[in-house]
């Protein structure tokens, strides 16, 4: 992975974000090996893989979940010439006891977004779990300011890989500002997804929004759809932030103003969870010709992520 190249970028990509068949196959397309050759390498450490076990474990079909599997995977770090662990904490997130679902290690909504309880009720509304099956890999949203400072439209374009079989669909999240009316707010659906269901809560207005796709994706698969938010019944903004369940993947966040009302400083920020400190606090100088500003995560970590702004 020394190479900058968009294999030896995929592979870093996928040791953050899984699943697990995907990163060794990865792996084993970067450098070359065959599987009988990966066979005779870790038999040279004392461990014993049948080609035919590589070979499902690749494919996803299988999963390493036995002690002595586990530990083959370890070895399997050291032959493919990964950082330790990278493999193995897709199979066992660190403090597990125990194998899970090959999908990246997570963090729930009742850290990043509030209220809980509105968005747990309007997610039993569209009788959605939490967590849909998806995590994120490439997200570019846009977001515009309307001349009475209000937040008018929210524009997304997301890349997400699902982490189990049978995801068909997305459900996004919009939270108006204060004064918000969830009657108001346009949901409109883009490239490669169909709208479905919307609910919204009137007094926090949450909206959230089903977002269906025409086929079901397998584990691995990734998709890419686009989606917008039209508001501007909110009072004035002063900020916009996005929460992230699962660690991994770009994130790009540009906020727009409009000529007849710029603010006087912008700066970027992240949280650990809604209520903590904000750290990473970094000015951001506004584009005169297009008054935007921007921000851009590489590799992003559970928690919250945004732009706050100043009208002074």
């Amino acid at each position: 992975m020394a190479q900058n190249t968009p294999e030896s970028a995929e592979l870093a990509q996928l040791l953050r974000t899984g699943p697990f068949h995907l990163a060794l196959r990865s792996a084993l397309s970067a450098r070359g090996l065959a599987l009988h050759r990966v066979q005779h390498k870790l038999a040279q450490r004392g461990i014993k893989v049948g080609v035919t076990s590589l070979s499902y474990w690749q494919q996803g079909a299988r999963r390493p979940q036995r002690p002595e599997s586990l530990r083959a995977v370890r070895a399997l770090e050291e032959v493919l010439e990964l950082p330790a662990r990278s493999l193995h904490r897709l199979l066992v997130p660190e403090g597990a006891t125990r194998p899970e679902a090959d999908r990246p290690t997570g963090r729930s909504y009742r850290s990043l977004v509030a209220p809980v309880d509105t968005l747990q009720q309007l997610f039993a509304a569209l009788e959605a779990p939490t967590d849909g099956g998806l995590h994120t890999v490439g997200h570019h949203e846009r977001v515009r300011i309307g001349p009475g400072r209000e937040l008018s439209e929210r524009e997304s374009l997301q890349t997400v890989r699902a982490h189990r079989d049978g995801v068909d669909r997305y459900v996004a999240i919009h939270r108006g500002d204060a004064g918000c009316d969830p009657s108001r707010v346009t949901v409109r659906a883009a490239e490669n997804c169909r709208l479905g269901r919307v609910r919204g809560d009137a007094g926090t207005g949450v909206i959230v929004a089903e977002l269906l796709f025409d086929a079901r994706l397998r584990a691995g698969d990734t998709h890419v759809f686009g989606y917008a938010f039209e508001d501007g019944s909110g009072g004035p903004s002063a900020e916009y932030i996005r929460g992230f369940s699962f660690a991994g993947g770009q994130y790009v966040l540009q906020v727009r103003f409009d000529e007849t009302a710029l603010p006087v400083r912008c700066h970027r920020f992240a949280q650990v969870s809604a209520g903590a400190p904000r750290s990473a606090q970094q000015e951001l100088t506004l584009n005169g010709r297009h008054r935007a500003v921007h921000l851009v995560e590489q590799g992003v970590r559970p928690g919250i992520l945004g732009i706050r702004w100043d009208w002074g």
